[in-house]
C-alpha cells in the first residue's frame, strides 16, 4: 500500500475518476485507487523516501552539473567509494530493439559512458557499461532502474556488477569502447543468439543516437518515475529516432520478454445476440493488427481473436479483459490454439470465422505510424480524427446520441478541427459506440476514425 499526495484537490478527483472504471496495472498487478482520510503526508526522513529523493538528487545535480551527491551522508560516501562503475542492464518485455547506440543515449545523460557490452543470458537481452565514475553509475541507477525505454515496454533492470572494469576486444554494434577507436571490428562469437539476432537485423537501427524526430519514434517517457520530472532536464531522454528497420525488427522473440509467444486469444463471456467477427475486428484492432477472428460455432459467447503477434495479444489482453460489453463482462486469455484456422471449402460456419489479415482499417501497419503512440486503456471519452470541414458538432453529436449514446462532452481540437474528444455516459457506451462508428463514413472522402483518449474533457 502507499500514499500519493497530489498537487491539488481537483488533480485528485480527476486521478481517481479517471482509474474508477478500468483498474490500472503496474508489473501484470492491478492496482486500486481510492481517497485517502489524510490531508497532507509528512514524508521528512521517512527510510522508504531515499529512493525517490536519490532520483531527484540524480537529476538536479545532472541539471546543475553538480556530481557532489547533495546532503549524503559520510556512509553514502563511503558506499559510493567502494562501489563499481560498471552497471549490468537487463532489459524486460523487448518490444522493440535496443541497440547499443540506444544505451548510450541514455546513460551518457548521467555521465561518460567509458564501455558497453550488449549480450544474451537466459534468453534476456542484457548489457554491461562502465562510467568512468561510480558516482555516475550511482546516478544512473536511480533515476534509471524500473523505467521504459519506449512507451510501456523495454523496460530496464540494472544492478551494480562484480566487475569493476570491461575488457572490450572489438568496436562493433554488440561492444565498444570509447576510449579505444584503434579497435577492429573483429568476427569473434556472435553477441545474439539466432533468434534474437534475426530480430534485431543489421547494425543501424538508430539513424543517429542525437537526430532529430523523423520517422518512428516512439519518446522515452518515465511513467513510473515516482515525482521524478526527467523532462525538466534539459535536452534529457528525448525522443530516439529509429527508422523503418526498427519497426520491422519488432517480432516477439521467444522468452525474451516472459510473454508466452501465442498471438492467439481466447474471449468469452460474450453476448451471443449483439457480438460479430466484425465487432471484434475493430476492438482488438485498437492494441494491434487482427488477423482472424473465429466466433464458435456451438457456443457463440466464446470466440477466438488472432492478433499479428504475441505482443500485440498481451496488450489487448490486458486492456480489455474484464470490460463490459452489450451487458457482459468480457474475459480474455492466451488460447491454447496457435492460430485460427478457416473452415474448409463446404464446412458449414455461418460467417463466423473471418480473415482480416489484408484488411486496410489495420491501425499498425505503417512504419511510423502515431498509433503506436497513443495507445490507451478503454475510457468515456473517445478522439475522434479524420473529421471532414462541413461536418459540425451537432452532425457528430448526432450520430453518436443515434447509436444509442449519451453525450456529456464534446470539443473541437483548438489548433486543428480535423480532430475532437467527446465525452460519453460510460465506458461500456464508448466501447460499443468505437464498434459501430470507427471508419463510419462521413461524406467527401473521409471516414472516422475512434480511439479511447487519456484525456477527459
Amino acid at each position: 500500500m502507499a500514499f500519493l499526495e497530489m498537487a491539488s484537490e481537483e488533480a485528485a478527483v480527476t486521478m481517481v475518476n479517471y482509474y474508477t472504471p478500468v483498474t490500472p496495472h503496474l508489473r501484470s498487478q492491478p492496482v486500486y485507487i481510492q481517497y485517502s482520510n489524510h490531508r497532507e503526508l509528512k514524508t521528512d526522513n521517512l527510510p522508504n523516501q531515499a529512493r525517490t529523493q536519490a532520483a531527484l538528487q540524480a537529476v538536479s545535480a545532472i541539471q546543475s552539473g553538480n556530481l557532489a551527491l547533495p546532503g549524503a551522508t559520510s556512509n553514502e560516501g563511503t558506499v559510493l567509494s567502494g562501489q563499481s562503475p560498471v552497471l549490468r542492464i537487463i532489459i524486460e518485455n523487448l518490444f522493440y530493439p535496443v541497440t547499443l547506440e540506444v544505451l548510450h543515449q541514455i546513460f551518457s545523460k548521467f555521465g561518460t559512458v567509458l564501455k558497453i557490452i550488449t549480450f544474451t543470458k537466459n534468453n534476456q537481452f542484457q548489457a554491461l557499461l562502465q562510467y568512468a565514475d561510480p558516482v555516475n553509475a550511482h546516478y544512473a541507477k536511480m533515476a534509471l532502474d524500473g523505467q521504459n525505454i519506449y512507451n510501456a515496454c523495454c523496460t530496464l533492470r540494472i544492478d551494480f556488477s562484480k566487475l569493476t572494469s570491461l575488457n572490450v576486444k572489438y568496436n562493433n554494434d554488440k561492444s565498444r569502447d570509447f576510449t579505444r577507436l584503434d579497435l577492429p571490428t573483429g568476427d569473434g562469437q556472435p553477441s545474439l543468439e539466432p533468434p534474437m539476432a534475426a530480430a534485431f537485423g543489421a547494425p543501424g537501427i538508430i539513424s543517429s543516437p542525437y537526430a532529430g524526430a523523423a520517422g518512428f519514434a516512439p519518446t522515452i517517457g518515465f511513467p513510473q518515475a515516482a515525482g521524478l520530472s526527467v523532462p525538466t532536464v534539459p535536452g534529457a531522454l528525448g525522443p530516439l529516432t529509429l527508422t523503418s528497420s526498427a519497426v520491422t525488427g519488432r517480432m516477439p522473440i521467444p522468452g525474451a520478454s516472459g510473454i508466452p509467444g501465442n498471438s492467439v486469444l481466447l474471449v468469452t463471456n460474450l453476448n451471443p445476440d449483439l457480438i460479430t467477427p466484425h465487432g471484434l475486428f475493430i476492438l482488438f484492432g485498437v492494441y494491434g493488427d487482427v488477423h482472424r477472428v473465429k466466433i464458435m460455432f456451438n457456443k457463440k459467447e466464446n470466440a477466438l481473436v488472432q492478433m499479428a503477434d504475441a505482443n500485440q495479444a498481451q496488450l489487448a489482453m490486458n486492456h480489455l479483459s474484464g470490460q463490459r460489453l452489450y451487458g457482459k463482462v468480457l474475459r480474455a486469455t492466451l488460447s491454447k490454439h496457435q492460430a485460427v484456422q478457416l473452415p474448409r471449402e463446404g464446412q458449414e460456419d455461418q460467417g463466423l470465422t473471418k480473415d482480416f489479415s489484408n484488411s486496410p482499417l489495420h491501425r499498425f501497419k505503417k512504419p511510423g505510424s502515431k498509433n503506436f503512440q497513443n495507445i490507451f486503456p478503454p475510457s468515456a471519452t473517445l478522439h475522434l480524427s479524420n473529421i471532414p470541414p462541413s461536418v459540425t458538432m451537432d452532425d457528430l453529436k448526432n450520430l453518436f446520441t443515434e447509436a444509442g449514446c449519451l453525450v456529456k462532452a464534446f470539443k473541437f481540437f483548438q489548433k486543428d478541427r480535423k480532430m475532437a474528444l467527446i465525452q460519453l455516459g460510460s465506458v461500456e457506451e464508448a466501447i460499443q459506440a468505437l464498434i459501430e462508428l470507427h471508419n463510419h463514413d462521413l461524406g467527401e472522402n473521409h471516414h472516422l476514425r475512434v480511439s479511447f483518449s487519456k484525456s477527459t474533457i
